[in-house]
């Protein structure tokens, strides 16, 4: 045991010796909130000042999302940043080329909840490689449930920040994301006309509506339900604006 220790020693004192180039840490910062909450604007934001202060940056989203632009990340508003669109983020190495990669002080990640591969990226980028990374995604689904790895990433995360929206409903502060259909898939991609953020008291009272409503269309022929289903979104918002 002794001379195990003494090895250990010696090897981490070596390390620390001149003969030994110093190990460049890296970071892992983590945007998450519900949609509409501004969430890709204060990750552009933040890479805009990592690049003017002289890092080399690079920002990926997933090939899934193109509601926008296939070779940008671009807010709801507008504002549009160059990236790689990807299916998972291993490729991304390959893809820029290995001298770019290493060239590469920051790497953004919009839409983070879409790549499965997201917690092994961020662990070898920052742990290993010494970059820093800033990712954005949802934290939970419409149903207010774990979307992706999102959150596995906070263990891992130096910061980590929760954006609110406002509610569409009364203007409290949204923390939620309401899905207008009676869709039950987890990842379907839209913006405001699929979705909206909403406060405690109005995410129970229009899932309240949805789950009564497609209750009722389970129980009807197929031929009438993609018109009832028209009907569910508007008694949905007629509902949730009364409230």
């Amino acid at each position: 045991m002794a001379s195990c220790k003494s090895s250990i020693a010696l090897n981490l004192t070596d390390r620390v010796g001149s003969s030994y180039p110093p190990r460049v840490s890296g970071e892992i910062h983590v945007i998450i909130g519900p949609m509409f909450a501004g969430k890709t604007t204060s990750l552009l934001r933040r890479i805009r000042s990592e690049r003017n202060n002289g890092r080399n940056v690079a920002m990926i989203k997933s090939s899934k999302d193109t509601r926008y632009a296939i070779d940008s990340v671009v807010t709801h508003d507008g504002v549009k940043f160059p990236c790689w669109a990807l299916p998972d983020l291993t490729s991304f190495r390959h893809n820029v080329g290995e001298d770019a990669y290493e060239k590469l002080d920051v790497i953004g990640i919009d839409e983070a909840q879409f790549f499965e591969d997201l917690y092994d990226f961020c662990c070898k980028v920052a742990d290993n490689d010494g970059k820093t990374v800033i990712l954005s995604g949802l934290d939970g689904d419409y149903l207010r449930r774990s979307f992706g790895s999102v959150l596995d990433i906070i263990p891992l995360a130096d910061t980590v920040t929760k954006l609110t929206a406002r509610c569409e409903v009364c203007g409290k502060k949204a923390f939620f994301t309401f899905r207008k259909t009676a869709a039950t898939q987890t990842e379907l991609i839209g913006g405001a006309d699929l979705y909206m953020p909403v406060c405690r008291q109005h995410y129970v009272n229009g899932q309240t509506v949805v789950e009564t409503s497609r209750i009722v269309l389970e129980s009807t022929s197929v031929h009438h339900q993609t018109t009832q289903l028209s009907c569910l979104e508007a008694a949905t918002a007629a509902v949730l604006q009364s409230q």
